[in-house]
């Protein structure tokens, strides 16, 4: 048997330490140091030699006998049995990326919608009903009227944000909307956004040429005294703080805006759930108390289906000038096939009944997660909202071997570490992001048995 190879696993990356260490023995056979034929230390005595769980050491081998470079022989061991190319290096510039689960994994990761409850029928009628309208001869860098209509009227009904169609633009989504506004910026403008946050929103910034400062937050959302002078615009989701899942505070609300007119930045507000809560009326949006340094963005992604690619921005008159300016210089513009479905939902009165059923079926499934994460030992946190909790844990090895149990057992489940912007110490230090609109009731019930025992193991 070889030696424990060298690996080197960095505790405050957002790579799990399982795929870490993967890497490392790709990279070891790569180099020569692990050559075809050489027995690999046990599970056991490779956990302990690198101070992990065994969970940890399993998940890697396991990763490498799928693969095929490694092949276990009952009673003997695990050996190498070719070398392969390492993995490429992974930029640190770039946040990680999740990896959809292997085929028949149940997928316990936020940012899925839930389909289940989707009617099928009116998704259909909505379709047709998009299709009547005669095709259209020319581009639309605004938005379809009637889309801008029913959006506005959406906001008012849902969200309680009073605005005219006029104000309103089409957009792709949320991720896309941001990096518009990135590129009306001076090229290298700085750009505040919430650690731990959304990494895609991160990467948007970051393509669009923004540099990306990572702003702390806490139980009460982003926390705006420590955010620095000197930024050009701050984005934040003020309504259910992803991931944490906390509302930001009504005080940091009117502190927010009352800096951002002070210092001249804008402020994006990504409302992309603000329709799903399920306790009281939620806090008014930023886009109410400073219309004039707010940008508004909404989408269909997390209450409808990615399917529809389409998204909405409420943003001063200047701002929309300029987007639309771009638009028209570049010949760009939101798709208005997705506006027009979205359009028919609403003046049918499909939408309004989706989100009702919605928040039902959230609110059900939640407190069934809820159950499950304490029944594991754990306590799960965040407002009665959105479709994922968090459950702190008290270090990152915890969070790893929960990861890795959980994978190794077929349900996919999200470490907080994927949603880091920088490295270094964070409160809190580690945790599971659950979600729980993507599966299906019966598929959602296999799964969170296996949550609960993932749990209970690392919790000790």
């Amino acid at each position: 048997m070889v030696d424990v190879p060298p690996v080197v696993l960095d505790r405050t990356s957002g790579t799990a330490l399982s795929v870490q260490l993967a890497d490392a023995l790709r990279s070891a056979a790569a180099a020569g140091t692990l050559r075809p034929g050489d027995r690999l230390p046990s599970t056991r005595e490779l956990a302990a030699a690198l101070r992990v769980s065994r969970t940890v050491t399993a998940a890697a081998y396991d990763q490498l006998l799928a693969e095929g470079w490694a092949a276990g022989r009952r009673g003997v061991g695990t050996f190498v049995v070719g070398a392969v190319t390492a993995s490429p290096a992974r930029s640190p510039a770039r946040p990680p990326v999740a990896r959809p689960p292997a085929p028949g994994r149940l997928d316990l990761r936020p940012g899925a919608p839930c389909l289940e409850v989707l009617d099928r029928a009116a998704w259909r009628r909505a379709w047709r009903a998009a299709g009547d309208p005669s095709p259209d001869a020319g581009p639309e860098p605004a938005a379809d009227p009637a889309f801008a209509r029913a959006v506005t009227e959406h906001l008012l009904r849902h969200r309680v944000l009073a605005a005219g169609p006029g104000d309103v633009l089409a957009t792709g989504g949320t991720s896309t909307a941001v990096a518009e506004v990135a590129r009306l910026l001076p090229p290298g403008s700085r750009v505040g956004v919430e650690d731990p946050g959304y990494q895609r929103v991160v990467g948007a910034l970051r393509d669009a040429g923004a540099t990306v400062v990572p702003l702390p937050v806490d139980r009460d959302g982003l926390v705006v005294d420590d955010v620095p002078s000197g930024l050009a615009a701050v984005y934040c989701t003020p309504a259910h703080q992803f991931p944490l899942g906390r509302r930001l505070s009504a005080a940091r609300r009117v502190a927010l805006v009352a800096r951002a007119r002070a210092e001249g930045w804008w402020v994006l507000e990504d409302d992309y759930d603000g329709e799903l809560r399920y306790d009281v009326a939620p806090l008014p949006l930023l886009g109410a108390l400073g219309p004039d340094v707010v940008v508004h963005l909404g989408t269909t992604s997390k209450t409808v289906s990615p399917t529809l690619g389409v998204g909405w921005l409420v943003a001063p008159p200047e701002l929309r000038a300029a987007i639309l300016a771009r638009r028209t210089a570049t010949g760009t513009r939101p798709a208005r096939a997705g506006q027009r479905v979205f359009t028919a939902l609403a003046e049918s009165g499909d939408l309004a009944r989706h989100l009702r059923r919605l928040r039902r079926e959230l609110a059900a499934r939640r407190a069934e997660v809820l159950k499950a994460v304490a029944a594991g030992g754990a306590q799960a946190e965040g407002d009665p909202a959105g479709a994922h909790v968090f459950v702190p844990l008290p270090e990152p090895v915890a969070e790893e071997s929960v990861v890795a149990a959980a994978a190794g057992r077929g349900v996919a489940v999200d470490g907080l570490g994927r949603h880091r912007t920088a490295p270094g110490p964070h409160r809190p230090a580690a945790g599971l992001v659950v979600g729980f609109a993507a599966p299906a009731r019966a598929d959602l019930a296999r799964a969170l048995p296996v949550l609960t025992g993932a749990l209970r193991d690392a919790l000790g």
